[in-house]
């Protein structure tokens, strides 16, 4: 239950931001064009979009901390495993067993020295330049997404343990869909071709 709710929430984190930059970087684009035009530029003239480029930002830092750790869950991320998956099913399951393992020290260390960083920063006047906001605040997603990152590599690692299969991104499967669909409709869209002369 608690996986399933940290999964949708990690999800519903992602969509939003993306989502919500996307907004912001067009209102603004709007904003500024429209500034051009001789009637609308007294309506709009007192209209201050100048923090929508680093709301943006930190917005797409934010996302793409998280969406890191989504990539790890759902094995989006791209890995060269040509060498590793020759070897005999022993020494590949060992072999994978410590990239999972090294992925979770290394984003627990990036995570606890971000955390360090966030905890140094909190205690001063620092502010972001645009928006004010306290610096502390915008740099709270190094701990946070490492830390869930370095999670979703333990939880890949210990599903990989007692099953002894990865996650994987299936590029072609659409959410939604299921096979017998999907076959349908790639048999309509791609029929086989008819052959010419006698039966």
């Amino acid at each position: 239950m608690f996986l399933r709710i940290l999964d949708r929430l990690e999800e519903i984190l992602i969509a939003s931001l993306i989502a919500a930059a996307t907004l912001v970087i067009f209102v603004a684009v709007v904003q500024r064009y429209a500034l051009g035009v001789p009637f609308l530029y007294p309506l709009l003239y007192n209209i201050n979009l100048t923090w929508a480029q680093e709301l943006c930002i930190y917005m797409f830092v934010w996302m793409a901390k998280f969406g890191a750790a989504y990539g790890v869950r759902t094995g989006i991320h791209v890995g060269v495993d040509v060498m590793i998956n020759r070897l005999p099913d022993n020494t590949r399951k060992l072999y994978v067993l410590f990239g999972l393992l090294a992925g979770a020290a290394f984003t627990g260390i990036v995570g606890t020295l971000g955390a360090t960083f966030v905890w140094d920063i909190a205690h001063t006047d620092s502010v972001s330049p645009d928006l004010e906001v306290p610096k502390w605040i915008v740099y709270m997603c190094i701990p946070l997404g490492s830390y869930l990152m370095c999670f979703r590599f333990l939880q890949v690692a210990w599903a990989f343990f007692r099953t002894g299969e990865l996650p994987h991104h299936d590029v072609a499967h659409v959410e939604g869909i299921d096979e017998a669909s999907a076959y349908a409709l790639d048999t309509n869209l791609h029929p086989a071709p008819v052959r010419e002369g006698r039966p």
